[in-house]
């Protein structure tokens, strides 16, 4: 088998990276900072014995999603790991609309762009698995983390469509999405921002995600807490879910 896997050279993206090659799987590694891919690459042949392939890419551009679509055709990619993403924190008449236009390309258009030719190509050959990355910010709205969530919630709504659409065919294409609350990655620092609960590490997460991935399994939140919260949000207002997640949000430090 070999997986795709953008978004790989930090965080969540890397340890999936790594939880792939621990079952043997080959790997095609993409991300804009290639000295941290080759780093990567090095690690995986070195202790698991797989085969990695570099692709640097800026997702931020539609021309270079396509590209990369491209550029794998021929390695038939059995699992396409859905991962790169951005934040922007502030309130949102302060907020850059530079840095958010970028959030917008990269967590929502090449997310979308990306999925669909994955998907397409899954469902014509009948199978393969589809990981994407949202976040439990996705089940909230989140006043001071306003368009990070609300892409977030358009990552798991589309997830959602999608499955069910292929649940009705009996297609044989798996989707899941990942939607942890925080973990200890570096996206917190290019946010501007630190946590206001305990992280997870994010070895425990992608591994947690691969495991329920191969498992079948759609949604998959690896945290009790962030559950609890989910479940509990549905008997509450949106007004109150949302003064609710503000003072969550304004305990967090700017870095």
């Amino acid at each position: 088998m070999i997986a795709l896997v953008t978004g790989a050279s930090a965080g969540i993206g890397r340890d999936i990276a790594r939880s792939l090659a621990k079952h043997g799987i080959n790997l095609i590694i993409t991300a804009r900072r290639k000295d941290r891919l080759v780093s990567l690459k090095e690690e995986l042949t070195t202790q698991y014995g797989v085969k990695v392939k570099i692709i640097t890419a800026d997702l931020s551009s539609a021309e270079q999603c396509i590209e990369l679509h491209k550029r794998v055709q021929k390695h038939n990619i059995d699992i396409f790991v859905n991962n790169a993403g951005v934040g922007v924190f502030g309130e949102f008449t302060e907020t850059s609309l530079k840095k958010e236009l970028e959030l917008l390309d990269i967590n929502i258009r090449a997310f979308h762009i990306l999925f669909k030719l994955f998907v397409k190509d899954f469902v014509k050959r009948g199978n393969g698995y589809i990981l994407n990355t949202a976040s439990s910010a996705g089940f909230f709205p989140g006043p001071l983390f306003s368009s990070y969530y609300a892409s977030k919630a358009y990552v798991l709504r589309m997830s959602q469509a999608v499955y069910e659409e292929l649940r009705c065919r009996k297609s044989g294409v798996y989707i899941s999405v990942l939607c942890p609350g925080p973990v200890e990655t570096e996206f917190m620092d290019k946010a501007g921002v630190s946590f206001t609960m305990p992280p997870q590490s994010s070895e425990f997460v992608a591994e947690y995600a691969v495991r329920e991935m191969f498992g079948g399994r759609f949604m998959i939140v690896p945290s009790k807490v962030i559950m609890s919260g989910k479940t509990l949000s549905r008997f509450a207002p949106d007004k109150a879910v949302a003064y609710a997640v503000r003072l969550i949000q304004s305990h967090r430090e700017e870095l």
